[in-house]
């Protein structure tokens, strides 16, 4: 009898699926896993800064834009190098990109990007890649560290929180805003149509915003809120302080005029010790606020609501100024002035300018009258070099002037008095020719002896905010019809202007609609000093009034308020500007609230 045992295959020998022997399939995984492992390698190899910039195109152009970039080195010394950004982490979405890189290793071949000439040649059709690619995937690479859901908005800036919370709402991602961070930014060679659609939000974007997040930012406005206050109180007991000291400076000067024993003396010094003129309002009682206002450049209606302002896509869905600006107003001020603006909005620079100017205003009423009190520390004089003899206004070393409007101005509730001025205004970069001007059909209905005065968009039927194809900005020409403008005026569409000459001491009235008219309102009283290097104004003003071009301002009504002080005789559009606030009678949520005398 045979033995079966003998022809039973061995262990090692045994067929499994496929036909394949237990040996083989050993062999088979060893060898898998050894493949694996050699293939994980040369991923990670190919997975690192160091083997990007290996060739000199990396090396040179990108490399040296991206060291002095924050994601090379910062305060906390954590270092985003070049996977971290455009490799992704999912195994899938990683071997993709590889094999996209294929690409990029033929350009290197052929010699598409040898040279810096070269490189910058392609740089924006490369940037549109990039910006394309994130855009899709939602910005996936940049969340890998900066995660929505983490955000803690106490260590943000105002402007950061405000566009995060924007971000959150409405479906916006990390490359719409932060473009060209760690290398040249090409972003203004987009389209407008292109800009546009690379920069719509996206519905599936959209986040519900953390409670954590929520909770953050309730903490910031309450601490932010309360050293505003705290700073306040401060200003104001050194206020009366001051005060104080001068009504005893004036009380000690009069009774020793009075004991002097002579009519000479007597005279003498109750002439130095004469009060300044006032409204005779008690200020005591005025509700009081600091506002700064900085130097503008060229920065117009246009300017805010076109591509080269980063706010755009908030201003225009209804956020005020102040949201994102409130605590960087002298640091924007300083930027233009200077020139050093990236934006570039200031091109006849007037050395050692103050880029901004802090304002005290005080605020009260009587049921009948508004009285506004104007304080600011005096400067020195700096002279602009594109004006003989430095002084651009040398009959007036300061003006000040203030405007009121309700929601029914566009942009008013925002922007306050912002709205007003336009890229083609005098002294502006696209201000028509004086020739043009009084050549024109509109010189029939409009004042050109100035140039092209302040206006609202709502007296237009167009303002160019593109300049596509070399149109100039703004909308001078774009006058509509007499009866159409005649029925904004009736709807109160118009800004009520009030404006103090320190040289002449005229107080002018008027209104901005078709054009600036400084003349036509019900009148002001202003009282003015320069008395140890701060400027005091007070403004009187009747609280309603029937006048065409006023705003009446009533009791319940919130008001929209912006001024501009020309100060050191400057003129045009070379003064400091304020954003917009909101003005109401005995309402402690209005920055300027006018309390009851």
């Amino acid at each position: 009898m045979v033995n079966q045992s003998l022809n039973k295959p061995s262990f090692w020998s045994r067929r499994l699926i496929l036909g394949t022997t237990i040996s083989g399939a050993v062999i088979f995984f060893v060898v898998g896993i050894v493949f694996w492992g050699g293939f994980n390698t040369a991923m990670e190899a190919t997975n690192t800064t160091e083997f990007c910039i290996g060739c000199h195109e990396m090396e040179d152009n990108v490399y040296q834009e991206y060291k002095p970039s924050i994601h090379y080195s910062n305060r906390t010394g954590v270092r985003a190098g070049c996977p971290d950004c455009h490799v992704p982490r999912p195994w899938i979405h990683k071997v993709v990109r590889k094999i996209q890189a294929s690409k990029e290793v033929f350009s290197w071949l052929t010699g598409k990007l040898d040279s810096k000439e070269k490189f910058n040649e392609h740089r924006f059709e490369m940037a549109q890649s990039v910006w394309k690619a994130m855009k899709d995937t939602d910005s996936r690479e940049c969340r890998n560290c900066h995660n929505f859901e983490s955000m803690n908005p106490e260590f943000q800036k105002p402007r950061a929180r405000k566009q995060h919370l924007n971000a959150f709402e409405t479906g916006q991602t990390c490359i719409d805003c932060h473009k060209g961070i760690a290398h040249h930014n090409v972003r203004d060679q987009l389209t407008d149509e292109q800009l546009e659609e690379l920069e719509a939000p996206i519905a599936a974007y959209i986040r519900e915003v953390p409670e954590e997040y929520k909770a953050g930012l309730a903490r910031i406005e309450a601490k932010e809120a309360a050293i505003a206050a705290e700073k306040k109180a401060k200003a104001n007991a050194e206020k009366e302080k001051v005060q104080l000291q001068i009504e005893q400076a004036v009380a000690s000067a009069l009774a020793s005029a009075q004991t002097s024993g002579t009519k000479s003396a007597t005279s003498k010094s109750a002439a130095k010790a004469k009060p300044t003129a006032s409204l005779n309002v008690d200020w005591k009682k005025a509700s009081s606020t600091d506002i700064s206002v900085f130097f503008p450049g060229t920065a117009s209606i246009e300017w805010v609501l076109g591509r080269k302002h980063g706010g755009k896509r908030a201003f225009t869905k209804g956020d005020r100024c102040i949201e994102c600006h409130s605590e960087e107003i002298a640091d924007i001020g300083q930027l233009i002035v200077s020139g050093e603006s990236e934006k570039e909005l200031e091109p006849n620079i007037i050395p050692n300018k103050r880029g901004s100017i802090d304002v005290s205003i005080a605020a009260t009423h009587d049921d009948e009258n508004l009285f506004l009190k104007f304080s600011w520390p005096d400067g020195d004089h700096a002279p602009a070099p594109f004006v003989d003899g430095g002084k651009m206004d040398p009959d007036n070393k300061m003006k000040l002037a203030f405007m009121i409007a309700t929601d029914d101005v566009e942009y008013a509730d925002r922007a306050g008095c912002w709205g007003t001025c336009h890229a083609d205004a005098n002294s502006m970069p696209f201000a028509p020719e004086q020739d043009t001007l009084t050549g024109s059909e509109l010189a029939k209905r409009l004042d050109f002896n100035n140039g092209v005065t302040k206006y609202l968009k709502e007296s237009r039927s167009k303002l160019e905010l593109k300049g596509r194809r070399g149109k100039a900005l703004g909308g001078w020409d774009k006058l509509k019809s007499e009866e159409e403008i005649t029925e904004y005026q009736q709807a109160q569409q118009f800004m009520d202007i009030v404006r103090y000459k320190s040289g002449s001491k005229q107080v002018e009235d008027g209104q901005i609609l078709a054009q600036r008219k400084m003349h036509g309102g019900q009148g002001a009283q202003a009282v003015a000093n320069l008395s140890n290097g701060t400027w005091t104004v007070e403004i009187k003003r009747k609280l309603k009034s029937a006048k065409a071009g006023d705003v009446s301002i009533e009791a319940g009504k919130v008001y929209n308020f912006g001024f501009a002080i020309h100060d050191d005789y400057s003129d045009a559009r070379y003064h400091h500007v304020s954003f917009g606030y909101k003005l109401a009678l005995d309402n402690s949520d209005a920055e300027i609230n006018a309390t009851k005398q």
